[in-house]
Order: structure tokens, then C-alpha cells, then sequence
């Protein structure tokens, strides 16, 4: 006889498990745990075998016959509604572990790694904001261009236009490496280039007139917070490096015999060599009581574990009255660009060098780090030299201020 509904909800544990049978093979198995599942017998190329159906009563007498009644028609077209459901198990299992976020959490942890910690906040918020809520549960393999410009336009329709272009610079990385890896086949990211809108470029302000610049080097000379981030800002504009790199800085990243700094580049990843100027050995020999004991040369000042806050030299120059729109950290390198060109006539390729920028020879070649060392090495000394001496000038113009203002 057929199984009632009654009977199956009333059907209570004993010392063993028990079955309660309906037809067609389709049986209630009743744990002795109280715990009630049902299951399908049958039999394939004369082997008998069991199927899973579910769980009562989240599967109800009437569900589990549909399924059984399913399972049935498959079994008379030929197929093994076991194997077929393992196979579909399988392929979901397959599919999550080759979900874009699965690849983009596996590329984030190995290609991210040694990035700085900024770089890797703004990139992770990038992948989980804006990527996994729309493309993180597709199979890689599965994603195409129009799906990923789906994501995109979101990110347009709030007007942070560079945000949807660095997102999809950071996708297009994350397929590079599932292709890489074996589990996509190709990069759909090219193939939305001109279907965003064209972000306006922004330049970061900087001082680049030799007075303004020597009125700078005062105000940082007589800023009064911590020698920290007063020696960050004298740094900042005798090594014009980025400011991550800058803030990132390591004591065992000075060579000692040679008197430089030796670091990777945080844009281009290539090796970065800094001479040390006579004026810039002279400030890290004063802070390596203060922070020598630790690892980074601009520890946080939340503890030494990590380096220095990326809004610490930012938030020293708002104090000193420089806002945004006159000087930002990134403008020392703007300012050592334009005056080592205009006020000490040093050769661009030296000075790209020496920014770290990708500068190539004329056969197409990229330089190797140790390129115009030698000449590098002077051009710093005097670049330290020349600050010295805009300095010098800045505060002879405020002395003879003064005396006009006493008169």
C-alpha cells in the first residue's frame, strides 16, 4: 500500500533504523535520531542502486514522488539519475571553485601580497563593491563583455568615471590569471575599450615656482608636529619619490656602503635606486634614534608594525596652509621635475630615472636601474643643494620683510 502523509509525519524513532514504504521504490528511511530522509531504490544495468531524495518534511510525500516520477523517466530514456545528479554536484563544486570570486580572492592573495597596504585596501574594495555582487557567483569561463559592462555602468551611474576604469583594469588582471592558471580562456576586458565614458584627466598640484618652492622648505622647517613627519616632508622633497614608496621605506633598505636607498618602484614594480644627499643623510642620522629601533623609517604613530599614515604628510601640509589645490604630497615630484628641468638644466632622462618612470633608450629598451647612476648620484647632491639655497633665499626675502615692517 501506498504511504500516507499521516503516516509519514507520525512515524516516531525506534532502537534501529526503519523504512516506511510508498511505491514505485520510493521509501521514507527513519533514523533512530528521529531524523526522517527519503530514498529511491532502483536498478540500472542490473545493478541495484539508491538515490537521495530529500529531507521530510522539508520534502513532502508529494514532492518526493515528483522527484521519483522524474528519476523514473530518465531511467526509462536510458539515464542513471544518480550518476547524473553526482555529475551535476560535481560541475556546481567546479563552477564555485572556478567562480570569478573565487579566482579574484586566489589572485588577490597572490599577486597582492607584496603591495602596499593601501594599494591593496583600494583594490579589494574595488573586487568586492563593484565586481562580486554582480559577476562573483559566475563561472570565469562564463563571464562575457557585455556582463562585465553591466558591473561597469553601475559604477558609472554614480560619476566616479575612474573608478569604473580602474575596476575594469583590476578584471581584466584577475582573467590574465585564471588564463594563466587553466581555468578561462580569454580576457573579455579588451573588448569593452571606448564603451566607457572617457575620464578627465586631473593633474596633482604642485609648486614649481623657485620662490614659492624656497617659501616651502621654511614653512617645513619650522613645522612644529612630530620629527616623523617633519623629516617625511623634508624627504619628500629631497628623494621626490612617490608617496607610498616614501612612506614604505625600510631601514634595511639603505645601503650603507653605497650611500643610497634601494627600493621596488610601487608603479612600474622595477628595483629603484635613491642617492642619499649629503642634507638627507643628515636627517635620517638624527630620526634613527627616534624610529631606528623598528622596521619602517615612518612608522605609524599607532604603533611600529606598520608604516606611517598615507594622510600624514597630506594632513602636515593642510597645517601649514597648504590645501589641496596648492600642494599635495605627489607635488614634490612635480616640483622636482619642473626645477631640476627649468632651474638646473639636468637632462630629462636623468630625472625620469630618477622618478622611476618607465624611460626607455632609442633602441625601445627600458633602462636598467643602475642607468646614469653615476650622473643621478650628482644631480641629487645638487638638487639637495639647490633647495638649500632657495631656502636661503626665501628667508633673506622674510628678513628684509621684517626690517621694512620695523622701519
Amino acid at each position: 500500500m501506498a504511504l500516507t502523509h499521516k503516516q509519514a509525519q507520525a512515524a516516531k524513532p525506534q532502537e534501529k533504523d526503519y523504512k516506511l514504504a510508498d511505491e514505485k521504490g520510493l521509501y521514507l528511511l527513519v533514523k533512530k535520531t528521529g531524523a526522517k530522509y527519503w530514498r529511491l531504490k532502483y536498478r540500472f544495468d542490473g545493478k541495484e542502486k539508491l538515490l537521495a531524495v530529500g529531507v521530510y518534511p522539508d520534502i513532502s510525500l508529494a514532492n518526493a514522488r515528483e522527484i521519483r516520477d522524474e528519476a523514473r523517466k530518465k531511467l526509462a530514456n536510458g539515464i542513471d539519475p544518480l550518476a547524473q545528479k553526482q555529475a551535476a554536484k560535481a560541475a556546481n563544486k567546479l563552477n564555485a571553485e572556478n567562480s570569478f570570486q573565487a579566482l579574484a580572492l586566489e589572485w588577490f592573495n597572490t599577486k597582492q601580497a607584496d603591495k602596499s597596504e593601501g594599494h591593496q585596501r583600494r583594490v579589494k574594495r574595488n573586487i568586492e563593491s563593484y565586481l562580486f555582487p554582480v559577476i562573483g557567483q559566475h563561472p570565469i569561463k562564463d563571464i562575457t563583455a557585455p556582463i562585465i559592462l553591466d558591473a561597469l555602468r553601475q559604477i558609472e551611474q554614480r560619476g566616479t568615471i575612474e573608478t569604473a576604469h580602474r575596476t575594469k583594469q583590476i578584471a581584466g588582471q584577475i582573467f590574465r590569471f585564471a588564463i594563466a592558471t587553466g581555468r578561462a580562456e580569454r580576457d573579455p576586458t579588451p573588448d569593452l575599450k571606448g564603451a566607457l565614458q572617457t575620464p578627465v584627466k586631473r593633474h596633482f598640484s604642485a609648486i614649481t615656482e623657485p620662490k614659492d618652492a624656497g617659501r616651502l622648505l621654511v614653512a617645513i622647517d619650522s613645522f612644529t608636529g612630530t620629527y616623523t613627519v617633519k623629516a617625511a616632508l623634508q624627504l619628500s622633497a629631497l628623494f621626490f619619490c612617490r608617496p607610498g614608496e616614501l612612506r614604505h621605506m625600510k631601514w634595511s633598505d639603505i645601503n650603507h656602503d653605497e650611500q643610497r636607498i634601494e627600493i621596488t618602484a610601487e608603479k612600474t614594480h622595477q628595483q629603484h635606486i635613491i642617492p642619499i644627499s649629503k642634507q638627507a643623510l643628515a636627517i635620517l642620522e638624527a630620526l634613527h634614534p627616534i624610529t631606528g629601533n623598528g622596521e619602517y623609517i615612518f612608522p605609524s604613530a599607532r604603533g611600529r608594525s606598520r608604516c606611517m599614515s598615507e594622510n600624514a604628510v597630506r594632513v602636515a601640509l593642510r597645517s601649514m596652509g597648504y590645501d589641496n589645490e596648492t600642494m599635495t604630497p605627489h607635488g614634490f615630484r612635480a616640483m622636482a621635475r619642473t626645477l631640476l628641468d627649468e632651474g638646473l638644466g639636468f637632462r630629462v632622462e636623468w630625472i625620469e630615472q630618477q622618478l622611476a618612470h618607465a624611460v626607455k633608450d632609442a633602441n625601445g629598451r627600458a633602462y636598467n636601474r643602475t642607468k646614469h647612476l653615476k650622473q643621478r648620484t650628482e644631480m641629487m647632491q645638487r638638487w639637495s643643494d639647490y633647495l638649500d639655497l632657495l631656502k636661503a633665499q626665501a628667508l633673506a626675502g622674510n628678513v628684509i620683510k621684517a626690517k621694512f615692517k620695523q622701519a
